[in-house]
């Protein structure tokens, strides 16, 4: 299965970004609001310039307190993105996020803007439902359906 097909199953297409010069603590606020895991850093909505995770936050938290709410998302943020295209498999894109141990990967375009943002959650769903397709269709040839 493709990057292209994963996006086409999602329930929306939006990416939920913030600007590298707000808090902390509004980009937890976002987080805790939208149900979701990350956040993609981005000035215009189209270029990533990082991303944030809810483990970044934890892990500032943990590190320094409370205080640490106040910085700027520019200052937590991971700024050396992996992405892939709507080409890419979803084998090769789950063999990336789990060798550098992250959830979120940036789809973007030819030219580096953002397109989609996919999960591990979405490419193991992904990749569950395809195996699910090749289970039954060799079911249905060992039938003789």
């Amino acid at each position: 299965m493709l990057v292209k097909q994963i996006l086409a199953m999602k329930d929306s297409d939006e990416i939920v970004t913030i600007g590298p010069d707000q808090t902390v603590e509004e980009a937890a606020q976002l987080l805790a609001r939208r149900r979701i895991g990350a956040v993609v850093v981005s000035e215009n909505g189209r270029t990533a310039l990082g991303i944030l995770s809810e483990r970044d936050i934890l892990r500032v938290l943990g590190e320094n307190g409370a205080g640490s709410l106040q910085g700027q998302v520019a200052d937590l943020m991971t700024r050396k993105l992996v992405t892939c295209v709507t080409g890419d498999d979803a084998l090769s894109v789950l063999d990336r996020m789990t060798q550098g141990r992250f959830r979120h990967m940036p789809v973007v375009d030819d030219e580096g803007g953002m397109i989609g943002l996919i999960s591990i959650g979405d490419v193991v769903s992904a990749r569950l439902k395809e195996l699910n397709a090749e289970k039954e269709a060799l079911t249905g040839m060992i039938m003789g359906a």
